[in-house]
């Protein structure tokens, strides 16, 4: 009787394991650009305005810069993504959002919230630093390659990646 209750107390201990669902991921990209702080913020500052990300099509903002207001970001890859404007900082050069709505299709990403702040630089000029947590597409524990962490992860650093790439170079060309 001793083996059976030790083999199920085992089995209880282990499953909570078994059951852990996804952790979240973080990603942070940051890029110094030769702009003035203020300059850089009148660019990337509005929430509505994406203009310098080269892997953005199309925005549609309701809200203005005041929170809770609402962006569908239509993505040259396809797809749509709604995000909606949690703080705006303008003395401090931050804003911070969240996804709206899961769109599969145009992130691997259930879920993610992000922040996006511009401050001087050590050197001079400016940092952008761009970052955020989220959750894998498939928050099962079994998920499909497409939708994994890995993906995720690697879909969220690219989007990241190349608008502070296009920031800089929108920057150059003024």
């Amino acid at each position: 009787m001793k083996p059976k209750i030790a083999l199920l107390a085992l089995l209880l201990s282990i499953a909570p394991a078994l059951a852990h669902g996804p952790t979240p991921i973080k990603v942070d990209e940051k890029i110094t650009v030769a702009a003035d702080p203020k300059a850089v913020w009148a660019l990337v500052g509005h929430f509505g305005a994406l203009d310098w990300h080269p892997d953005v099509a199309s925005v549609k903002a309701t809200g203005g810069d005041a929170n809770g207001a609402v962006r569908e970001i239509t993505l040259r890859k396809g797809g749509v993504v709604t995000e909606s404007l949690d703080e705006y900082d303008p003395q401090q050069m931050k804003l911070s959002y969240r996804m709206s709505d899961a769109n599969l299709d145009a992130l691997p990403i259930s879920s993610y919230s992000a922040t996006l702040a511009v401050k001087p630089a050590a050197g001079g000029g400016s940092e952008v630093q761009w970052y955020g947590r989220l959750y894998r597409g498939d928050t099962s524990n079994e998920p499909p390659d497409n939708l994994n962490d890995d993906a995720a992860r690697e879909a969220m650093t690219t989007f990241l990646k190349d608008g502070l790439q296009g920031l800089a170079k929108k920057l150059q060309g003024k």
